[in-house]
């Protein structure tokens, strides 16, 4: 039996994929979650060996649980509307196992369960290539000046969330704007979103 932890923000989604999953045999959702925190939470309390999950939560994404739960023995798979090459890229660096699309079948998710279980990684073909072609030029300290940038929030209120000089700040973002090859913090944000690097 292939134990289950699921975690996904949408109560509709996770029911469907919970009924959907538990109705194969070898198949057991030992748990679910609404947010990152809690997925990490599940996943510690119930030891499972698959940990299903989306990328885009409350409190923590996909991504962000992938890497906390790094060097463990819960697999993981990502499932997601997102077939951004920076998210894929991401997910390998974080230990990911498995990469579907919800616009896949079913049977696909079920299929890379198991054989992410069986210790494969699974992912798209076409996005593989994709990730590989497109690395993130960003470091993580300006990728995270740029989330809480595009979250709309002044240098000041940004400097004193990293605990960072303002003019520090700026030199990230700056710096950012320039690697995207675009002409403001707005058009940086937009670009990285979309590409899967924030």
């Amino acid at each position: 039996m292939i134990r289950l932890v699921l975690a996904e923000d949408q109560a509709m989604v996770l029911g469907a994929f919970a009924r959907l999953l538990s109705l194969e045999d070898d198949l057991e959702v030992v748990a679910t979650a609404v947010d990152g925190p809690a997925a990490l939470a599940a996943v510690r309390s119930h030891d499972p060996d698959v940990l299903v999950t989306d990328v885009e939560m409350p409190g923590a994404t996909g991504l962000e649980v992938a890497a906390a739960l790094q060097g463990g023995r819960t697999r993981l798979v990502i499932v997601t509307t997102f077939a951004r090459s920076g998210y894929l890229r991401r997910a390998m660096d974080a230990g990911v196992a498995g990469y579907v699309l919800k616009d896949a079948p079913i049977d696909r998710l079920v299929d890379t369960i198991r054989r992410v279980h069986a210790g494969e990684r699974v992912v798209d073909p076409a996005l593989a290539v994709a990730a590989w072609d497109a690395a993130d030029p960003m470091t993580d300290r300006e990728r995270d000046v740029l989330r809480l940038a595009a979250d709309g929030l002044p240098n000041s209120d940004i400097a004193a969330t990293l605990f960072l000089a303002e003019g520090t700040v700026r030199n990230y973002l700056s710096t950012a704007i320039t690697k995207l090859g675009v002409r403001n913090r707005i058009e940086a944000a937009r670009v990285a979103r979309d590409r899967g690097w924030l």
